[in-house]
């Protein structure tokens, strides 16, 4: 192909194909989840040893500051806000990044070569194979946004709304205890007897509620695991013994962003993909043969991440539909 056809936009998709191959390689635990934290620190492993002077370049471009592996306190929250780009376009959120992250995030997965202008001069035909598909998938060179994402992507710690609410109701009954201890019997009128009744009424209720809701909260702890049992999650007891069960996976902590992960059939009329953007996700299982999802996250039971489908995916692993008769 003559070197005037490759675009930055070719420069781009090569970039994520690139990233596809990574989330399974060396760095995988940087870039499967790629926070801004996590690239943070794959990013002083790039540049630790790293003396390639446009390398080091578009490090100070991006950042403001030029890199210094003794200081690598650095940084701070301005920088990782500016990784927040870097991320949104791994993760799809975004399809037209600014030139500097499009050129950092070609250094954390390592593509070769880079920069764009010695991209545009050689490359891998591999690597030409992904391109032209991705080309066929979007050729529309158009903004892509998809709010899709914003809800697996970006998942609130469920564990922020677990109070302990013993202790906030223990406070009051406390201060209650001290006040009518501290209360000289001889003083005690008519009315006084009558408010120190209410207020033992008031403990008994406090009393009675605690306890049920320590007896509620007990029973529902004792169902705060789930197991991979064929296609999804189910709820268990964490002391449940699995014998004479069928569930193919091991008993784990609740985790409501893994809960809804769900395997499902694809075939080639199934919708993929919504504005471009794939809603289906797979991992392989052997040489021939891949498991869709519903959603990102890593294989129940190789713990391989999941990686969005493709239509050569698709026509590779999918199941062929039965035409009409």
């Amino acid at each position: 192909m003559p070197m005037s056809n490759f675009t930055f936009e070719d420069y781009r998709k090569a970039i994520k194909a690139k990233y596809e191959k990574e989330i399974e390689g060396d760095y995988s635990n940087n870039l499967s989840s790629p926070t801004a934290a996590n690239l943070r620190n794959l990013c002083i492993k790039r540049f630790t040893s790293n003396t390639n002077k446009e390398d080091l370049l578009t490090f100070e471009s991006f950042f403001d500051f030029p890199f210094d592996r003794d200081k690598k306190n650095l940084f701070g929250d301005d920088e990782l806000n500016k990784l927040e780009a870097v991320k949104r376009f791994f993760l799809g959120k975004t399809e037209r990044p600014t030139e500097d992250t499009i050129q950092l995030a070609a250094i954390l997965v390592d593509l070769q070569p880079r920069p764009f202008n010695k991209f545009r001069k050689q490359i891998d035909e591999e690597d030409l194979e992904l391109i032209n598909e991705l080309r066929v998938n979007d050729n529309s060179g158009k903004d892509v946004s998809s709010d899709i994402w914003s809800d697996k992507v970006e998942i609130e710690n469920p564990n922020d709304s677990k109070k302990d609410f013993v202790l906030e109701e223990s406070e009051p009954l406390d201060n209650q205890k001290t006040e009518l201890a501290s209360m000289p019997i001889s003083t005690f009128s008519t009315k006084g007897k009558e408010s120190i009744l209410k207020k033992i009424k008031y403990l008994a209720i406090t009393v009675v509620l605690i306890g049920l809701g320590l007896i509620i909260y007990f029973a529902l702890s004792q169902k705060q695991c789930m197991q991979w049992s064929n296609d999804h999650f189910e709820m268990v007891d964490c002391d449940q013994n699995t014998e004479g069960f069928v569930m193919s996976g091991k008993i784990e902590r609740f985790d409501e962003s893994k809960f809804g992960l769900k395997k499902i059939k694809v075939c080639d009329t199934t919708t993929c993909f919504i504005n471009g953007e794939a809603i289906v996700w797979y991992a392989k299982t052997s040489s021939d043969k891949a498991d869709f999802f519903n959603t990102h996250g890593r294989h129940p039971e190789n713990d391989k991440p999941l990686r969005p489908v493709t239509d050569y995916i698709i026509n590779k692993y999918g199941e062929k539909s039965v035409p009409k008769k």
